[in-house]
């Protein structure tokens, strides 16, 4: 009897330490080293899963080689002052924000996006359409189109210098950022319909008014090709452009596992219902 009573003893005490492996195994903390200064360099992915192979050159890898502040900078709005909550974020992106109440959720998508093509030197593909379905490039702005509103109709004049400098290529911006937004950029874009495409630079959106959009800045894989994803965002108001915990997973946080058939998906600071996750047609 005393020896039934030591094995049973035993292999409770074998199923516990297998529990418990398990539970040390997948609740490990992610590993954040916040001495570095890159999206890619400074998170590393879950326990068996790697950073995906982006194309050089590509938009994918212009965003996880997107320099960060420092870890306790804090998310500032259009005024350069701390928004009120700041437990949303892992990370900030190095990148103003204007200092108008412009760059929102879309707006900041369209910010990384022409940044990347300037940087590239790719003025011309530079072009973005208004809410009103007008569309307004770059290359127009620069040799002078000005818009003018009338009666909320916005149209085109030729007012202004020819001015191809980054100064006025901000200037710019801003008119893209007022007079676009989730509807255009939802009617530019196309649904990406399996899990396997999901890919760095491709965004979450609900278009309305106001609706939101929340832009994949990074992509990690595992041997049998599952992913997880990094999330970031601006918000309103204007705000810098941050990496987002995630708020129901903290065993792989800021990590999100992404499904494109989800009725829902549930991010820092807002629930996309139901999930939707677009690729901008250039990027097609």
């Amino acid at each position: 009897m005393i020896r039934f009573y030591q094995f049973l003893f035993l292999l409770m005490f074998l199923n516990f330490q297998i529990a418990f492996s398990q539970v040390i195994e997948t609740t490990q903390l992610m590993i954040i080293d916040e001495s570095k200064s890159t999206i890619r360099t400074r998170f590393t992915p879950p326990k068996g899963f790697f950073w995906a192979k982006e194309t050089p050159g590509s938009f994918s890898e212009y965003l996880v080689n997107f320099p960060l502040y420092p870890p306790s900078f804090p998310v500032r709005n259009y005024n350069a002052v701390p928004i009120e909550k700041q437990n949303n974020h892992v990370a900030i992106l190095k990148i103003d924000v204007g200092e108008k109440d412009l760059q929102q959720c879309a707006d900041a998508w369209i910010r990384l996006y022409s940044e990347y093509l300037w940087s590239q030197k790719r003025f011309e593909e530079i072009g973005f359409e208004f809410t009103s379905g007008q569309f307004f490039a770059w290359n127009d702005f620069k040799k002078g189109v000005r818009t003018k509103e009338i009666n909320n109709r916005v149209s085109f004049h030729k007012t202004g210098k020819i001015d191809d400098s980054y100064e006025n290529f901000r200037k710019y911006l801003n008119i893209i950022f007022r007079y676009a937004g989730t509807i255009s950029l939802n009617k530019e874009s196309v649904s990406v319909l399996q899990n396997s495409q999901i890919k760095t630079g491709d965004f979450l959106i609900k278009p309305g008014s106001p609706g939101h959009s929340v832009i994949i800045v990074g992509v990690a894989i595992n041997s049998s090709g599952k992913k997880l994803y990094l999330l970031a965002e601006s918000f309103m108001p204007a705000q810098d452009i941050h990496v987002l915990r995630n708020p129901l997973n903290s065993n792989i946080s800021p990590w999100y596992e992404l499904d494109v058939n989800a009725p829902k998906t549930v991010t820092a600071k807002y629930i996309f219902t139901p999930t939707s996750i677009k690729r901008f047609l250039a990027l097609k």
